[in-house]
């Protein structure tokens, strides 16, 4: 039988040992309310759509994690584009976006769109080409993101193929 990592009445986390008495950050010593009016428009953009921080490095201090909303108009389909080395998460909130890649896993590329629903989440590789589209004529597509890196990387492209790959 193994012993308890807690003993009752030990401290707050006795597990965590020296590391919980390493100083932090200012902004890393409290928790943080980030009210949807005050979401950050000053972070990297692709042309056809628009992204709001809620959770940065700059604006909380996270070391690990960015995440906001992402909005796409009707009838608008953003640039090509990848995050670098961050893997993506997406949650869709309203619309119908519609998420385009060149799949290249077969004997001949192809186009792939996943045609989503509010509810529905997308997951997105690291250095992996891409686009967001939204064909409602009427409805706004809105999207939450959340990346593993503390501040949002974005690659525009000029078109969904690799890097090198050219015109196949």
């Amino acid at each position: 039988m193994s012993e308890p990592s807690t003993t009752p009445g030990e401290g707050f986390h006795p597990h965590l040992g020296d590391a919980a008495e390493q100083p932090k950050a200012p902004l890393r010593t409290r928790l943080h309310h980030i009210r949807a009016d005050a979401l950050d428009g000053d972070t990297a953009q692709t042309g056809g759509m628009r992204r709001f921080a809620a959770i940065s490095g700059k604006a909380v201090g996270s070391e690990k994690l960015w995440m906001g909303q992402t909005h796409v108009a009707p009838s608008t389909s953003s640039s090509d584009h990848h995050h670098g080395e961050s893997e993506t998460a997406i949650y869709v909130v309203s619309g119908h976006p519609e998420f385009v890649f060149l799949d290249d896993s077969g004997p001949r590329p192809e186009e792939v769109r996943l045609r989503t629903s509010p509810g529905d989440y997308i997951f997105v590789p690291p250095f992996v080409p891409h686009r967001e589209e939204n064909p409602d004529p009427a409805e706004e597509a809105v999207v939450v993101i959340a990346r593993s890196t503390q501040e949002a990387i974005v690659v525009n492209l000029p078109h969904l193929y690799a890097l090198g790959q050219g015109d196949n």
